[in-house]
C-alpha cells in the first residue's frame, strides 16, 4: 500500500524493516503479536523486541494496541498493513514457516495442508549447477535419459524451471548443439569447467527461451456455472490473460490442467479452463505436453 508512513519506513535499516515487517505480517494475518514472537523470529533480547514495537506503533498506531492484562499487541480496528504482502510468499510462510536454511525444520504457522513433493534435487547436484548459472560456466555432467540412457554431457546451464512435477535446468547441450532441459534428478556427477560460456551458449540465442507466448484462458464452455471459475481465478473480463517463455509454457498449461483442444472436448473434471486461442501455441516446441493440444492443420499440411 502507499502509506503516509513510507519515507519513515524507507530511513531504517533493513534488519529493522524486516522486523517491522514481521510485526505488520503476524498482527494482519494471526491478529495478535507479543515479545517471544519476535525474539524467536530474529534472535534479538527482550529489550530490542520492545524497541520495535515501540517503533511500530510510533509509525503506525492506528494498526496495533497493547492489551495490558495479556500483556500482548493486538490488531487495531483501523489497521491497513503497513507493507505489502506478496500472496505466494505468505501462503509459503503459513504452510512452511520462516526457514532459515540451516536446520530444516521449519514448521506450518497454521495448519495447512499442500501436495508433498515428491521429485527433489540432491543438493549436491542442486548447488554445483546454480554455481554454474550464476557463473556462466559449463558443467560436465552424467545425465540419464530415456532415449539415450546415461552418457556424459557438457551443458551450460541457464536457468532453474520448476514445471510443479519436476525441477529441470535449461541448458545449452554442446553434445547436441541445442538448447534443452534436463531433469535435475537425473543428473550425477556435476563438475564445474574453469572456462567462459560461448557466445553461442547463452540464453539470448535460445529462441524457446527468449520468445514469449501470450495467452488467454477462459471458462471451460461446458461448465454450467462459469462465473465461478471466474471467482476462483479472479478474471477480469471473463478471461485470464498470462505471459510466459515459450521455452515452459508446454509444463505450465499441463501444470494448470488447460484444454488446449481447439474444440474443448476435454470433459474431465479437472479441467475448468480452455485456451481461447490454441494458435497461440504454434512453434512452440514442448506445447504437444499441453493436454489437447493439436498440430494446426495448416501446419501440418505445410510439414507435408
Amino acid at each position: 500500500m502507499v502509506s503516509t508512513y513510507s519515507q519513515h519506513v524507507e530511513d531504517l535499516t533493513l534488519a529493522q524493516r524486516e522486523r517491522l515487517a514481521y510485526i505488520d505480517f503476524r498482527l494482519y494475518f494471526f491478529g495478535v503479536i507479543g515479545r517471544p514472537d519476535l525474539i524467536e523470529r530474529f534472535g534479538v533480547a527482550p529489550a530490542g523486541a520492545t524497541r520495535d514495537l515501540a517503533l511500530y506503533r510510533d509509525i503506525a498506531p492506528q494498526n496495533i494496541t497493547f492489551d495490558g492484562s495479556h500483556k500482548i499487541y493486538r490488531i487495531g480496528l483501523a489497521f491497513s498493513p503497513l507493507f505489502k504482502h506478496a500472496s505466494h510468499r505468505v501462503l509459503s510462510a503459513l504452510a512452511l514457516g520462516f526457514g532459515d536454511g540451516i536446520n530444516g525444520e521449519s514448521q506450518p504457522m497454521l495448519p495447512c495442508e499442500s501436495p508433498t513433493t515428491l521429485s527433489t534435487p540432491k543438493m549436491d547436484v542442486l548447488a554445483p549447477i546454480c554455481r554454474a548459472i550464476h557463473t556462466k560456466k559449463p558443467v560436465v555432467i552424467r545425465y540419464h535419459s530415456m532415449s539415450n540412457g546415461e552418457s556424459e554431457r557438457v551443458i551450460v546451464p541457464l536457468a532453474l524451471v520448476d514445471t510443479g512435477l519436476r525441477w529441470h535446468v535449461r541448458a545449452f547441450d554442446r553434445k547436441s548443439s541445442e538448447f534443452r532441459d534436463f531433469v535435475l534428478t537425473r543428473i550425477e556427477a556435476p563438475s564445474l569447467l574453469n572456462e567462459e560460456a560461448q557466445a553461442n551458449e547463452q540464453s539470448d540465442n535460445d529462441i524457446q527461451w527468449m520468445r514469449i507466448v501470450e495467452l488467454e484462458f477462459v471458462p471451460h464452455p461446458r461448465l454450467e456455472r462459469p462465473e465461478l471459475i471466474k471467482m476462483d481465478y479472479g478474471m477480469t473480463d471473463g478471461s485470464i490473460r498470462l505471459c510466459v517463455r515459450a521455452a515452459v509454457a508446454g509444463y505450465m498449461l499441463l501444470r494448470w490442467c488447460v484444454d488446449c483442444s481447439p474444440d474443448y472436448r476435454l470433459n474431465e473434471e479437472q479441467y475448468r479452463l480452455w485456451l481461447s486461442d490454441p494458435l497461440a501455441l504454434y512453434g512452440v516446441e514442448n506445447a504437444k505436453l499441453a493436454p489437447g493440444y493439436q498440430i494446426p492443420v495448416t501446419k501440418i499440411l505445410h510439414q507435408g
